[in-house]
């Protein structure tokens, strides 16, 4: 239970970051960050405490009673905005094709998919998210050092670099609480996401 998530916002109620539930309490007993519930109350780490645990909450027990599990804290003193750069990384672009082969449409695990050069390499392909897809083992050896027209396989759709921030990510994720979703409305992240043009 410790080191299950919970949403952390800045102090203008801004999703910044996901962190474990040993660090939100941590965070909460040194009074840099309060506990908001499903009301939008806050509460300090004497006060959470002191709320009575409900059957279904998620609690941790301690030596002479239960603390309820905080799915959202907020910052006190941090007032900047995450981050909006995707990272160029395998989890990204496993992320990206949704751990499908992007050859023959097929959903694998993690470890049963391969990152495939659309270009190869040998022909002067880049490693960029324009030319990096997932690839199943079968179809990766099907391909080879070959084009996809050359090998007579077609992709499912041209890879790109990802429109959506990595919290935003953490938005569509159906892993999410439900203590989450009023922080996490598409509408609001779409406005503070979208990069300005000059």
């Amino acid at each position: 239970m410790v080191n299950t998530s919970v949403l952390v916002l800045n102090r203008f109620y801004l999703a910044v970051n996901v962190t474990s539930v040993r660090r939100a309490f941590c965070l909460l007993y040194e009074g840099l960050a309060r506990a908001v519930d499903e009301q939008f109350r806050t509460f300090d780490f004497e006060s959470w405490s002191a709320l009575a645990v409900a059957l279904g909450d998620d609690s941790i027990g301690l030596v002479d009673r239960a603390i309820r599990v905080p799915r959202v804290i907020v910052l006190l003193a941090y007032d900047r905005f995450p981050k909006r750069h995707v990272r160029f990384s395998r989890a990204n672009i496993y992320s990206r094709d949704r751990n499908t082969c992007q050859y023959c449409g097929r959903g694998f695990s993690r470890s049963d998919l391969n990152l495939d050069h659309v270009v190869p390499r040998s022909r002067g392909g880049l490693s960029s998210w324009e030319n990096i897809v997932c690839c199943c083992l079968h179809c990766n050896k099907r391909k080879g050092g070959k084009t996809p027209v050359e090998a007579g396989m077609r992709l499912l759709r041209p890879p790109r670099k990802p429109r959506w921030t990595p919290l935003l990510h953490v938005a569509l994720n159906p892993a999410r609480y439900r203590e989450w979703l009023p922080f996490l409305n598409a509408v609001d992240l779409a406005y503070w996401n979208t990069e300005l043009v000059e």
